[in-house]
Protein backbone atom coordinates (compact mmCIF):
# COMPACT_ATOMS: atom_id res chain seq x y z
CA UNK A 1 0.00 0.00 0.00
CA UNK A 2 1.90 3.09 -1.09
CA UNK A 3 1.96 6.37 1.10
CA UNK A 4 0.26 9.62 0.26
CA UNK A 5 2.77 12.17 -1.30
CA UNK A 6 3.84 14.66 1.59
CA UNK A 7 2.51 18.35 0.80
CA UNK A 8 2.83 21.53 2.98
CA UNK A 9 -0.66 22.84 3.05
CA UNK A 10 -1.28 25.96 0.79
CA UNK A 11 -2.61 29.03 2.68
CA UNK A 12 -6.52 30.03 1.84
CA UNK A 13 -4.91 33.09 -0.04
CA UNK A 14 -1.89 31.70 -1.28
CA UNK A 15 -0.79 29.75 -4.51
CA UNK A 16 0.64 26.25 -4.99
CA UNK A 17 3.24 26.75 -7.00
CA UNK A 18 3.32 23.14 -8.89
CA UNK A 19 2.60 22.94 -12.09
CA UNK A 20 3.04 26.87 -12.82
CA UNK A 21 5.41 28.11 -15.66
CA UNK A 22 6.62 31.22 -13.80
CA UNK A 23 8.43 34.75 -14.60
CA UNK A 24 11.39 35.22 -12.56
CA UNK A 25 12.15 38.17 -10.17
CA UNK A 26 14.10 40.20 -12.99
CA UNK A 27 15.10 44.25 -11.57
CA UNK A 28 13.63 46.79 -13.97
CA UNK A 29 12.49 43.42 -16.45
CA UNK A 30 9.88 42.52 -13.36
CA UNK A 31 7.67 46.15 -13.14
CA UNK A 32 3.68 45.95 -13.63
CA UNK A 33 3.34 45.98 -17.70
CA UNK A 34 6.31 43.37 -18.06
CA UNK A 35 4.54 40.93 -15.65
CA UNK A 36 0.99 41.65 -17.13
CA UNK A 37 2.31 41.09 -20.30
CA UNK A 38 3.96 37.60 -19.05
CA UNK A 39 0.71 36.53 -17.49
CA UNK A 40 -1.37 37.84 -20.98
CA UNK A 41 0.79 35.10 -23.03
CA UNK A 42 0.08 32.31 -20.37
CA UNK A 43 2.31 32.85 -17.31
CA UNK A 44 1.03 30.88 -14.45
CA UNK A 45 2.30 33.33 -12.09
CA UNK A 46 4.91 36.20 -11.96
CA UNK A 47 7.11 37.38 -9.18
CA UNK A 48 8.07 41.10 -8.68
CA UNK A 49 11.54 42.55 -8.62
CA UNK A 50 12.99 42.26 -5.17
CA UNK A 51 12.16 45.01 -3.27
CA UNK A 52 14.27 45.79 -0.30
CA UNK A 53 12.66 46.12 3.06
CA UNK A 54 14.52 49.42 3.30
CA UNK A 55 12.89 51.31 0.83
CA UNK A 56 9.47 49.68 1.35
CA UNK A 57 8.94 50.67 4.73
CA UNK A 58 7.96 54.09 5.65
CA UNK A 59 5.86 53.67 2.46
CA UNK A 60 1.42 55.14 1.84
CA UNK A 61 -0.39 52.40 0.32
CA UNK A 62 -2.68 54.01 -2.11
CA UNK A 63 -5.64 53.29 -4.37
CA UNK A 64 -4.77 55.02 -7.69
CA UNK A 65 -8.34 55.60 -9.46
CA UNK A 66 -6.62 56.78 -12.84
CA UNK A 67 -4.53 53.51 -13.21
CA UNK A 68 -6.91 51.21 -11.40
CA UNK A 69 -3.27 50.27 -9.13
CA UNK A 70 -2.61 49.82 -5.95
CA UNK A 71 0.60 52.38 -5.27
CA UNK A 72 3.13 52.13 -2.40
CA UNK A 73 4.79 55.57 -2.49
CA UNK A 74 7.62 57.28 -0.14
CA UNK A 75 8.97 61.08 -0.19
CA UNK A 76 12.67 60.85 -1.18
CA UNK A 77 15.03 61.57 1.41
CA UNK A 78 18.07 62.41 -0.94
CA UNK A 79 20.31 62.07 1.62
CA UNK A 80 18.46 64.27 4.55
CA UNK A 81 17.35 62.90 7.94
CA UNK A 82 13.88 64.84 7.32
CA UNK A 83 12.35 64.39 4.12
CA UNK A 84 11.24 67.61 2.31
CA UNK A 85 7.42 67.56 2.39
CA UNK A 86 6.98 69.31 -0.37
CA UNK A 87 8.80 67.18 -2.82
CA UNK A 88 6.89 65.03 -5.27
CA UNK A 89 7.01 61.26 -4.00
CA UNK A 90 8.64 58.30 -5.20
CA UNK A 91 7.12 55.17 -6.74
CA UNK A 92 8.70 52.51 -5.05
CA UNK A 93 6.35 49.52 -5.74
CA UNK A 94 2.60 49.34 -8.20
CA UNK A 95 0.31 46.50 -8.79
CA UNK A 96 -2.76 45.70 -10.27
CA UNK A 97 -4.88 43.91 -8.06
CA UNK A 98 -7.89 42.90 -10.46
CA UNK A 99 -4.99 41.91 -13.13
CA UNK A 100 -2.74 40.15 -11.43
CA UNK A 101 -3.81 40.22 -7.84
CA UNK A 102 -3.48 36.37 -6.44
CA UNK A 103 -0.94 35.73 -9.22
CA UNK A 104 1.56 38.24 -7.91
CA UNK A 105 4.38 37.16 -6.04
CA UNK A 106 6.43 39.92 -4.06
CA UNK A 107 9.99 39.51 -3.67
CA UNK A 108 11.69 40.64 -0.45
CA UNK A 109 15.35 41.59 -0.35
CA UNK A 110 16.13 41.46 3.02
CA UNK A 111 18.88 40.60 5.86
CA UNK A 112 16.17 40.98 9.06
CA UNK A 113 14.12 39.04 10.44
CA UNK A 114 12.68 41.86 12.02
CA UNK A 115 12.31 44.24 9.35
CA UNK A 116 11.18 41.45 6.86
CA UNK A 117 8.31 41.26 8.89
CA UNK A 118 7.85 45.10 8.50
CA UNK A 119 8.37 45.50 5.00
CA UNK A 120 6.15 42.41 4.13
CA UNK A 121 2.74 43.22 6.40
CA UNK A 122 2.77 46.54 3.99
CA UNK A 123 1.93 44.17 1.24
CA UNK A 124 0.71 40.75 2.04
CA UNK A 125 -2.69 41.77 2.10
CA UNK A 126 -2.45 42.40 -2.14
CA UNK A 127 -0.14 39.24 -3.26
CA UNK A 128 -0.13 35.67 -3.07
CA UNK A 129 2.45 35.34 -1.54
CA UNK A 130 6.07 36.42 -0.19
CA UNK A 131 9.58 35.24 -1.72
CA UNK A 132 13.00 35.96 0.04
CA UNK A 133 15.63 36.91 -1.83
CA UNK A 134 18.66 34.25 -1.24
CA UNK A 135 20.11 34.20 -4.73
CA UNK A 136 21.34 37.65 -6.11
CA UNK A 137 24.75 37.34 -6.08
CA UNK A 138 25.61 41.30 -7.30
CA UNK A 139 27.12 43.82 -4.81
CA UNK A 140 24.15 45.79 -4.38
CA UNK A 141 22.12 43.23 -2.29
CA UNK A 142 24.61 41.11 -1.07
CA UNK A 143 26.74 44.39 0.44
CA UNK A 144 23.98 44.43 2.98
CA UNK A 145 23.89 40.68 3.62
CA UNK A 146 21.04 40.32 1.31
CA UNK A 147 20.64 38.21 -1.52
CA UNK A 148 23.20 35.00 -2.13
CA UNK A 149 24.98 36.82 1.07
CA UNK A 150 22.17 34.79 2.78
CA UNK A 151 23.18 31.59 1.51
CA UNK A 152 26.44 31.69 3.86
CA UNK A 153 24.20 32.58 6.99
CA UNK A 154 22.04 30.02 6.98
CA UNK A 155 20.46 30.51 10.62
CA UNK A 156 19.81 33.67 9.71
CA UNK A 157 18.07 33.15 6.31
CA UNK A 158 16.21 30.29 8.44
CA UNK A 159 15.57 32.56 11.13
CA UNK A 160 13.84 35.76 8.57
CA UNK A 161 11.62 32.71 7.03
CA UNK A 162 10.60 30.93 10.54
CA UNK A 163 9.61 34.65 11.19
CA UNK A 164 7.42 35.43 7.97
CA UNK A 165 5.82 31.73 8.67
CA UNK A 166 4.89 32.88 12.21
CA UNK A 167 3.99 36.88 11.46
CA UNK A 168 3.23 37.34 8.14
CA UNK A 169 1.97 33.86 6.54
CA UNK A 170 -0.60 32.96 9.65
CA UNK A 171 -2.06 36.74 10.01
CA UNK A 172 -2.39 36.65 6.23
CA UNK A 173 -3.26 33.33 5.39
CA UNK A 174 -0.51 33.79 2.69
CA UNK A 175 2.41 31.57 1.81
CA UNK A 176 6.10 32.16 2.26
CA UNK A 177 8.96 31.23 -0.61
CA UNK A 178 12.24 31.33 -0.98
CA UNK A 179 14.94 31.48 -4.15
CA UNK A 180 18.50 30.30 -3.72
CA UNK A 181 21.11 29.64 -5.36
CA UNK A 182 23.61 25.95 -5.57
CA UNK A 183 26.21 25.76 -2.97
CA UNK A 184 29.56 24.40 -4.03
CA UNK A 185 28.83 20.96 -3.57
CA UNK A 186 25.68 18.78 -3.13
CA UNK A 187 26.04 17.55 0.22
CA UNK A 188 26.52 21.34 1.12
CA UNK A 189 23.31 22.20 -0.82
CA UNK A 190 21.59 19.38 0.33
CA UNK A 191 21.94 20.21 3.95
CA UNK A 192 20.74 23.99 3.29
CA UNK A 193 17.64 22.91 1.65
CA UNK A 194 16.77 20.79 4.55
CA UNK A 195 16.86 23.41 6.54
CA UNK A 196 14.73 25.86 4.67
CA UNK A 197 11.91 23.38 3.64
CA UNK A 198 11.77 22.85 7.66
CA UNK A 199 11.13 26.31 7.98
CA UNK A 200 7.15 26.02 7.11
CA UNK A 201 7.93 27.48 3.58
CA UNK A 202 5.42 26.36 0.86
CA UNK A 203 8.16 26.81 -2.03
CA UNK A 204 11.54 27.10 -3.08
CA UNK A 205 13.43 27.98 -6.16
CA UNK A 206 16.71 26.93 -7.14
CA UNK A 207 18.31 28.58 -9.39
CA UNK A 208 21.24 26.24 -11.25
CA UNK A 209 23.87 28.10 -10.72
CA UNK A 210 26.63 29.02 -8.20
CA UNK A 211 26.88 32.81 -6.84
CA UNK A 212 30.43 32.86 -8.66
CA UNK A 213 28.63 32.12 -12.22
CA UNK A 214 27.07 34.96 -14.62
CA UNK A 215 24.09 34.60 -16.40
CA UNK A 216 26.08 33.32 -19.92
CA UNK A 217 27.66 30.21 -18.31
CA UNK A 218 25.09 27.20 -19.06
CA UNK A 219 23.11 26.52 -16.07
CA UNK A 220 23.99 23.43 -13.61
CA UNK A 221 21.63 20.65 -13.15
CA UNK A 222 23.65 18.09 -11.60
CA UNK A 223 22.02 18.92 -8.44
CA UNK A 224 18.73 19.49 -9.53
CA UNK A 225 17.46 15.52 -8.99
CA UNK A 226 18.26 15.73 -5.41
CA UNK A 227 16.89 19.21 -4.29
CA UNK A 228 13.82 18.04 -6.01
CA UNK A 229 13.86 14.57 -4.18
CA UNK A 230 14.54 17.07 -1.03
CA UNK A 231 11.77 18.78 -1.17
CA UNK A 232 8.87 16.06 -2.41
CA UNK A 233 10.11 14.44 0.51
CA UNK A 234 9.70 17.68 2.84
CA UNK A 235 6.38 18.20 0.66
CA UNK A 236 7.59 21.30 -0.22
CA UNK A 237 7.07 22.61 -4.32
CA UNK A 238 10.61 22.92 -5.36
CA UNK A 239 10.68 25.32 -8.86
CA UNK A 240 13.26 25.39 -11.26
CA UNK A 241 15.27 28.16 -13.01
CA UNK A 242 18.48 28.83 -15.03
CA UNK A 243 18.51 28.27 -19.03
CA UNK A 244 14.24 28.06 -19.62
CA UNK A 245 14.01 28.54 -22.45
CA UNK A 246 9.94 28.30 -23.48
CA UNK A 247 6.91 26.72 -21.89
CA UNK A 248 7.21 23.31 -24.05
CA UNK A 249 10.91 23.18 -23.11
CA UNK A 250 10.12 23.70 -19.32
CA UNK A 251 7.55 20.97 -18.84
CA UNK A 252 10.02 18.43 -20.69
CA UNK A 253 12.74 20.06 -17.78
CA UNK A 254 10.22 19.56 -15.05
CA UNK A 255 9.55 15.81 -16.05
CA UNK A 256 13.35 15.15 -16.44
CA UNK A 257 14.11 16.35 -13.20
CA UNK A 258 11.17 15.84 -10.99
CA UNK A 259 10.83 19.58 -10.75
CA UNK A 260 6.79 21.04 -9.66
CA UNK A 261 7.31 24.41 -11.78
CA UNK A 262 10.16 26.04 -13.69
CA UNK A 263 10.96 29.87 -13.74
CA UNK A 264 11.73 31.49 -17.28
CA UNK A 265 14.12 34.76 -16.86
CA UNK A 266 15.80 36.08 -20.01
CA UNK A 267 14.27 34.65 -22.72
CA UNK A 268 11.10 35.93 -21.25
CA UNK A 269 12.90 39.42 -21.01
CA UNK A 270 13.09 39.38 -24.30
CA UNK A 271 9.79 37.90 -25.67
CA UNK A 272 7.38 36.98 -22.85
CA UNK A 273 5.42 35.05 -25.74
CA UNK A 274 7.94 32.41 -24.78
CA UNK A 275 5.37 31.22 -22.40
CA UNK A 276 2.62 30.61 -25.24
CA UNK A 277 3.15 26.88 -26.39
CA UNK A 278 3.50 25.76 -29.86
CA UNK A 279 0.22 24.66 -29.98
CA UNK A 280 -1.14 27.64 -28.32
CA UNK A 281 0.99 29.73 -31.07
CA UNK A 282 4.28 30.20 -30.08
CA UNK A 283 6.51 33.12 -30.15
CA UNK A 284 5.19 35.96 -31.60
CA UNK A 285 6.99 38.11 -33.78
CA UNK A 286 8.26 41.64 -31.94
CA UNK A 287 6.06 43.93 -33.59
CA UNK A 288 3.03 42.09 -31.70
CA UNK A 289 4.78 41.99 -28.36
CA UNK A 290 5.82 45.16 -28.46
CA UNK A 291 2.37 46.64 -29.30
CA UNK A 292 1.02 45.05 -26.26
CA UNK A 293 3.65 46.05 -24.35
CA UNK A 294 2.92 49.48 -25.17
CA UNK A 295 -0.53 49.02 -24.73
CA UNK A 296 -0.49 47.83 -20.87
CA UNK A 297 2.68 50.65 -20.43
CA UNK A 298 0.32 53.47 -21.15
CA UNK A 299 -2.68 52.03 -19.77
CA UNK A 300 -0.91 51.97 -16.08
CA UNK A 301 1.16 54.81 -17.11
CA UNK A 302 4.57 53.07 -16.43
CA UNK A 303 8.27 55.54 -15.83
CA UNK A 304 9.39 56.19 -19.58
CA UNK A 305 12.84 55.07 -18.90
CA UNK A 306 11.59 51.22 -17.79
CA UNK A 307 9.76 51.68 -21.16
CA UNK A 308 12.17 52.52 -23.07
CA UNK A 309 14.36 50.33 -21.55
CA UNK A 310 12.73 47.29 -22.01
CA UNK A 311 11.55 48.46 -25.67
CA UNK A 312 15.35 47.76 -26.08
CA UNK A 313 15.10 44.23 -25.07
CA UNK A 314 11.81 43.18 -27.04
CA UNK A 315 12.61 44.79 -30.28
CA UNK A 316 15.78 43.16 -32.20
CA UNK A 317 18.96 45.46 -32.16
CA UNK A 318 19.86 44.19 -35.64
CA UNK A 319 16.15 45.96 -36.73
CA UNK A 320 16.53 49.55 -37.93
CA UNK A 321 13.69 50.38 -35.83
CA UNK A 322 15.60 49.32 -32.41
CA UNK A 323 17.99 52.27 -33.02
CA UNK A 324 14.78 55.08 -33.99
CA UNK A 325 13.52 53.81 -30.41
CA UNK A 326 16.56 54.51 -28.91
CA UNK A 327 16.06 58.30 -29.74
CA UNK A 328 12.62 58.42 -28.74
CA UNK A 329 11.68 60.83 -25.98
CA UNK A 330 8.04 60.04 -25.08
CA UNK A 331 5.29 57.87 -25.91
CA UNK A 332 3.54 59.32 -28.52
CA UNK A 333 6.91 59.34 -30.65
CA UNK A 334 7.29 55.70 -29.73
CA UNK A 335 3.22 55.41 -30.95
CA UNK A 336 4.46 56.86 -34.23
CA UNK A 337 7.39 54.87 -34.80
CA UNK A 338 5.94 51.58 -34.69
CA UNK A 339 2.50 52.69 -36.62
CA UNK A 340 0.11 52.28 -33.35
CA UNK A 341 -1.68 55.70 -34.60
CA UNK A 342 -5.15 54.34 -32.24
CA UNK A 343 -2.79 54.66 -28.94
CA UNK A 344 -1.49 58.45 -29.92
CA UNK A 345 -4.32 60.06 -27.61
CA UNK A 346 -3.62 57.98 -24.13
CA UNK A 347 -0.04 58.34 -25.46
CA UNK A 348 -0.44 62.32 -25.26
CA UNK A 349 -2.07 62.24 -22.11
CA UNK A 350 0.68 60.16 -20.23
CA UNK A 351 3.21 62.04 -21.68
CA UNK A 352 1.18 64.76 -19.89
CA UNK A 353 1.01 62.98 -16.44
CA UNK A 354 4.75 61.85 -16.44
CA UNK A 355 5.68 65.35 -17.54
CA UNK A 356 7.64 64.22 -21.10
CA UNK A 357 5.89 66.29 -23.62
CA UNK A 358 8.19 67.19 -26.28
CA UNK A 359 8.19 68.24 -29.55
CA UNK A 360 7.11 64.60 -31.01
CA UNK A 361 8.76 64.68 -34.54
CA UNK A 362 12.37 65.86 -33.56
CA UNK A 363 13.90 62.69 -33.53
CA UNK A 364 12.90 61.54 -36.67
CA UNK A 365 13.55 64.62 -38.52
CA UNK A 366 17.14 64.67 -36.92
CA UNK A 367 17.79 61.19 -37.71
CA UNK A 368 16.62 61.69 -41.19
CA UNK A 369 18.54 64.45 -42.00
CA UNK A 370 21.62 62.70 -40.31
CA UNK A 371 21.91 59.35 -41.88
CA UNK A 372 20.79 57.94 -45.34
CA UNK A 373 20.29 54.90 -43.38
CA UNK A 374 17.89 56.10 -40.96
CA UNK A 375 16.49 58.07 -43.89
CA UNK A 376 15.41 55.23 -45.26
CA UNK A 377 14.13 53.59 -42.47
CA UNK A 378 12.53 56.81 -40.52
CA UNK A 379 14.75 57.12 -37.96
CA UNK A 380 18.15 57.53 -36.54
CA UNK A 381 20.57 54.69 -36.20
CA UNK A 382 22.74 55.22 -33.22
CA UNK A 383 22.29 53.84 -29.83
CA UNK A 384 23.93 51.97 -27.50
CA UNK A 385 22.30 48.56 -25.99
CA UNK A 386 22.13 48.92 -22.24
CA UNK A 387 23.84 45.90 -20.83
CA UNK A 388 25.09 46.48 -17.42
CA UNK A 389 24.07 49.07 -14.92
CA UNK A 390 26.66 50.93 -15.68
CA UNK A 391 25.79 51.52 -19.56
CA UNK A 392 22.28 52.06 -18.31
CA UNK A 393 23.17 54.37 -15.96
CA UNK A 394 24.91 56.60 -18.44
CA UNK A 395 21.77 56.62 -20.25
CA UNK A 396 19.72 60.26 -20.61
CA UNK A 397 15.62 59.74 -19.98
CA UNK A 398 16.35 56.80 -18.49
CA UNK A 399 16.29 56.62 -14.31
CA UNK A 400 15.88 54.12 -12.21
CA UNK A 401 13.20 52.86 -10.16
CA UNK A 402 14.31 52.98 -6.04
CA UNK A 403 14.02 49.58 -6.02
CA UNK A 404 16.03 48.11 -8.21
CA UNK A 405 19.57 47.62 -9.23
CA UNK A 406 20.79 46.18 -12.15
CA UNK A 407 18.86 44.53 -14.90
CA UNK A 408 19.32 40.49 -14.16
CA UNK A 409 17.48 37.36 -12.54
CA UNK A 410 17.40 37.34 -8.96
Amino acid sequence: MSSAVKRVPIPGNGVDYRGKIVLAPMVRSGELPSRLLALHYGADLVWGPETVDHALIGTTRRFNASTSTVDFTRLPSNGSKVPNPHQKESLIYRLHPAREGRRLVFQLGTSSPERAVQAARLVAGDVAGIDVNAGCPKPFSTSGGMGAALLTTPDLLCGILEALVHSIGREFDIGISVKIRLLETSELTERLVRRLCDTGIVGLTVHCRTTLMRPRERALRHQLRMITSVCKEKGVACVMNGDVANSDEARELMREFGADGAMIATRAEANPSCFRSKVDGGLAPWREVVGEYIKIALEVENRWGNTKFLLNQLIPGKDATYRIIASSKNYQEVCRILGLEYLQGQAKDVDEVLGIQRSGNMTIEKAKASNPTARAAGGRMRTVKPSTREDYDSMPNMPIEVTSGATMSI
